[in-house]
C-alpha cells in the first residue's frame, strides 16, 4: 500500500475544499433553512404528522440525506475530472498506485467533505426543530457508507464525462430527482399503489427509508434491507471502477 501516494491525493482535494470553505459551508445551511422554511412552516402547518412524527422532524433525515448525495457526488466527480481536464491524469496513471489507492484518496476525501456537510445540516436542522436520535451510532455508520457509496458513483461519473456540461448532466437530470422521489419529505406509505412500486425500483429510497429509522424507528423498508441495498450498490461501483482502471475506459480522452 502507497500510504504516501494516498495521503497526497487526499490532502491535495481536502485542502482544494477548504480553499472554498464560505460557499461549501454557507450555502448548504442557506439551503437548508429555505427548506425549513418552505417544507417545514408552510407544509408543515398543513401535515402535521407523519408515522407519528411531527412533519418538521419527519423531513430532518431528508434534507440530510439530500444534500450528502448531492455534494458525495459533486466532490467525487469533479476530484478525478480536474485531472482530466488539465491533462495531469497521465501523471497519476503513471504513478506508482493502484486503483485501490487512487480511490482510497479521491473518494476518501470527497466522502469526508459530504460527511462534514451532512453534520453542518444535521446541526443547523436543530435551530428548526427538536429531536433526537434513537440509534446514533448506526446513523453515523449509515451517513459513512452513504456518504462513501454516492462518492464512488461521482468518480464515476467524472470519469464518463467529457466537458462540464456533462458533469453536470446527471446529477442534474437523474440524481436529483431521484432523492426528492426518493422519499425525502414523505412517506412512500403515502404514494398510490402503482407509485409505491415504482418507488421500489429507486434506490435512494432504501438509503433515506433506512437512515430515517435510525432517527426514529420509523421506515418504509425494515432497516436490513436498506443495508444490503447500498452495500450491493458501493460493490457495483468497485466493481465498474475496477474494470474502468482495467480497460482503460476514457482514462485518458
Amino acid at each position: 500500500m502507497n500510504y504516501y501516494g494516498v495521503k497526497s491525493i487526499y490532502i491535495f482535494e481536502i485542502t482544494r475544499f477548504f480553499r472554498t470553505i464560505f460557499q461549501s459551508f454557507v450555502s448548504p445551511v442557506i439551503s437548508t433553512s429555505l427548506y425549513f422554511v418552505v417544507f417545514g412552516s408552510a407544509i408543515g402547518s398543513r401535515i402535521k404528522e407523519v408515522d407519528g412524527v411531527s412533519y418538521g422532524t419527519f423531513i430532518v433525515p431528508g434534507l440530510i440525506m439530500l444534500t450528502v448525495l448531492t455534494q458525495a457526488i459533486s466532490n467525487g466527480s469533479f476530484g478525478i475530472y480536474l485531472p482530466k481536464f488539465v491533462g495531469t491524469i497521465y501523471e497519476l496513471l503513471s504513478a506508482p498506485v493502484n486503483f485501490f489507492e487512487i480511490i482510497l484518496g479521491y473518494v476518501g476525501a470527497a466522502a469526508t467533505k459530504a460527511l462534514f456537510i451532512g453534520l453542518v445540516i444535521l446541526f443547523t436542522s436543530t435551530l428548526f426543530v427538536d429531536f433526537e436520535v434513537m440509534h446514533p451510532i448506526i446513523m453515523i455508520l449509515f451517513l459513512i457508507l452513504s456518504c462513501i457509496s454516492f462518492a464512488l458513483l461521482g468518480f464515476i461519473l467524472g470519469i464518463w464525462a467529457k466537458s462540464f456540461d456533462q458533469l453536470q448532466l446527471v446529477p442534474l437530470l437523474i440524481v436529483t430527482p431521484m432523492v426528492f422521489l426518493g422519499g425525502s419529505f414523505y412517506s412512500i406509505s403515502m404514494l398510490p399503489p402503482f407509485w409505491q412500486t415504482v418507488s421500489l425500483f429507486n434506490p435512494v429510497v432504501y438509503l433515506i427509508s433506512g437512515f430515517r429509522w435510525c432517527f426514529f424507528g420509523v421506515a418504509d423498508f425494515p432497516i436490513g434491507i436498506s443495508l444490503l441495498a447500498i452495500f450491493t450498490f458501493m460493490s457495483l461501483c468497485l466493481l465498474f471502477i475496477a474494470w474502468i482502471f482495467k480497460s482503460g475506459w476514457r482514462m485518458r480522452t
